[in-house]
């Protein structure tokens, strides 16, 4: 099977002040570990979708990483362009990544591809909560493309009974960076272990 990881990366941060996805976190910039994250998953290629003229770094070796332009901050159009890259690539799959999630855990996408079998997507929960990474079969790329605005693709998931949900029980799969003060809570609590409870 051809899979392909889409890393979305073309939000404005507006919360967080601008400049999210170059912050530092743990020496690193925050997308650097989404990137990351990406690359260790089952696929041939990683796309990032990103605003016009952003430097992600050079990231030598399979699998490739290849940077799609994006002016628009809108959600919709960060996956539509991600969708579009499967598309081109011919892929049987696809993985969403955020780029503002940098705890997920490296083994959490095989784990979904295990499990995807013919369902239209595969998703992480920590306790019953669903997270990131998603993994999309291919007959949810058209749907995935359609989404307009500002919108998410939780609303395609919601109330299908082809859905495979994969137990994770880990807060790294829905902690998300918002604003500057969530680098040092995030950083926390995957030291001390707690689970967030809050989606973030």
């Amino acid at each position: 099977m051809k899979r392909i990881a889409i890393v979305l990366a073309a939000g404005a941060a507006t919360r967080f002040g601008g400049g999210k996805l170059v912050a530092d976190f743990r020496g690193e910039p925050l997308l650097t570990h989404a990137i990351r994250a990406a690359r260790l998953a089952p696929v041939e290629r990683v796309i990032v979708v990103a605003p016009p003229g952003f430097d992600i770094g050079h990231w030598p070796d399979a699998p490739i990483v290849e940077v799609r332009a994006l002016a628009s901050t809108a959600l919709s159009q960060s996956l539509a362009t991600g969708v579009g890259a499967a598309i081109e690539a011919d892929a049987d799959a696809a993985f969403v990544f955020l780029g503002d999630m940098p705890l997920v855990p490296h083994g959490v996408a095989a784990r979904l591809a295990d499990a995807i079998g013919t369902a239209f997507a595969a998703v992480p929960t920590d306790h019953g909560k669903p997270g990131h990474p998603v993994l999309f079969a291919r007959a949810a790329f058209s749907a995935l493309a359609g989404l307009a605005g500002d919108e998410g693709a939780g609303r395609l998931l919601r109330g299908r009974d082809d859905v495979v949900q994969v137990a994770i029980d880990d807060p790294g799969i829905r902690l998300d960076v918002d604003v500057p003060a969530d680098i040092t809570r995030l950083d926390e609590r995957q030291i001390s272990g707690e689970p967030t409870g809050d989606g973030r």
